[in-house]
C-alpha cells in the first residue's frame, strides 16, 4: 500500500531546560543529522496538535512534562531534493511553525527507533551550531528571548 503524501506544513519543537540546555535528536534516516523534534501536519490537525503528537511520537514527552509554548514563528523553506518524493508532485517548499517545550530539567527521552538513533543535551549556542537545518538553528538562537 502506497504511503500518502505529506502535507507541506510542519512543526519544530525546541525542547529545553530553564538554563537553556537543548535536546537534539539524531535522524535514523540520515545518521549525523541532528535536529529538534519535527514533523508534518496530519490532515485536519492544527500546528498545536501536530506539536503535541510529534512530541509524544518522537520522545515520549507530553505538554504535561513541561511548558509548551507556541512561539508564533513561521518560516517557509525549500524542501531538500532528497525528501521531495514524500510530498505531492511539484511541491518544493514547506511552512514550519516553531514551538518550545521547557522542561524543569534534562531527561532521557524515549526515542522512536524508526525516527532517531540517539539524543544529546547541549548548551543552546552549541546546539544551534550542531543542527543541520538553518530554520532549526535560527529557532534555537531565539531561545534566550523565548524562554519564559
Amino acid at each position: 500500500m502506497a504511503r500518502p503524501f505529506k502535507i507541506p506544513v510542519s512543526v519544530l519543537v525546541v525542547i529545553h531546560t530553564p538554563d537553556l540546555q537543548v535536546l537534539l535528536l539524531e535522524r535514523a534516516d540520515h545518521p549525523g543529522y541532528w535536529q529538534s523534534v519535527t514533523g508534518s501536519q496530519a490532515p485536519g490537525e492544527t500546528p498545536w496538535r501536530t506539536a503535541l503528537r510529534e512530541l509524544q511520537e518522537e520522545t515520549g514527552l507530553t505538554a504535561a512534562d513541561g511548558k509548551l509554548t507556541d512561539w508564533r514563528l513561521t518560516v517557509r523553506y525549500e524542501i531538500f531534493p532528497e525528501w521531495r518524493h514524500r510530498y505531492p508532485p511539484g511541491t518544493t517548499h514547506n511552512t514550519e511553525h516553531a514551538f518550545g517545550l521547557r522542561l524543569p530539567q534534562a531527561v532521557s527521552p524515549r526515542l522512536n527507533p524508526r525516527e532517531h538513533l540517539a539524543f544529546r543535551w547541549l548548551p543552546w549556542e552549541r546546539a544551534a551550531e550542531e543542527v543541520f537545518s538553518w530554520s532549526n538553528a535560527a529557532a534555537i538562537r531565539l531561545l534566550p528571548e523565548k524562554n519564559p
